[in-house]
């Protein structure tokens, strides 16, 4: 079986995917600045990729400023395809979003834009997985657009997707052949507000949450259809009905 690291492989997706990969039998190696390897200034990278044949990039800029996620994406990955090239690492996989080959205006998907290209001149064969929007990240995205006891957000649809499903999806890429870019997402388009209005509405939260197309998502306006899948993107099964039950918010 394949030697595969996962940069942040200590992380929401990394570590899942780390577990199924290792369930499958791959040696899979959990590498972050937790544990020595640090891609952004390139410690432990040569170690930590020896004997490696596919190295799956699941980790996440901890500021989202412009500059500073444009500087930690192109940065790490520079750094990671040059000791991949070294090493002899036939297969790089990373996960990405769905919507950043659309029009859009937002910091976060410019700094991915970049990374991406970054990987598809490398020469290294690759897959790239373009995400929709996590469950997971439904509270945070209610709090940073609340204002009182108000959220408001966006009519513009979002297919969300569980994190379980994201790291599956990202497993069977690092375990497979490359296979360039393709796109995942979950079962059910819906307004972002109808997303935030269901989670908060089945926790009990006494918020409430109105719809407004000119609020900004992660401070740009976005168009009705940025951020959902094209036709042929993977769709999984778990719906925001399954996923709620089993995950209360964090205290």
């Amino acid at each position: 079986m394949a030697k595969i690291v996962v940069i942040g492989g200590t992380g929401l997706i990394g570590s899942k995917v780390v577990a199924k990969l290792s369930e499958h039998g791959h040696e899979a190696v959990a590498a972050s600045p937790n544990t020595g390897v640090n891609s952004l200034t390139g410690e432990g990278l040569a170690e930590v990729l020896v004997g490696a044949n596919t190295v799956v990039d699941v980790s996440n800029s901890p500021s989202f400023e412009a500059q500073d996620v444009l500087k930690f994406f192109t940065t790490s990955t520079r750094n990671l395809l040059a000791a991949e090239a070294e090493a002899g690492v036939t297969h790089h996989v990373a996960l990405t979003i769905v919507g950043t080959n659309r029009p859009q205006h937002i910091d976060y998907f410019a700094a991915k834009v970049a990374q991406e290209q970054l990987i598809r001149e490398s020469g290294i064969p690759y897959s790239l997985v373009h995400a929709t929007q996590f469950f997971e990240f439904v509270g945070s995205i209610a709090d940073i657009s609340t204002e009182g006891d108000t959220v408001s957000l966006p009519g513009a649809l979002i297919q969300p997707i569980a994190a379980e499903d994201v790291a599956t999806a990202v497993a069977r890429a690092a375990a497979g052949e490359p296979a360039g870019d393709f796109e995942i997402a979950g079962p059910e388009a819906m307004g972002m507000d109808e997303f935030a209005r269901r989670a908060l509405t089945f926790r009990g939260d006494a918020r409430t949450v109105v719809r407004d197309d000119t609020a900004p998502y992660y401070g740009a306006v976005i168009e009705e259809r940025t951020l959902i899948p094209v036709e042929g993107a993977h769709i999984f099964e778990t719906t925001l009905e399954q996923w709620l039950p089993l995950n209360p918010p964090r205290k």
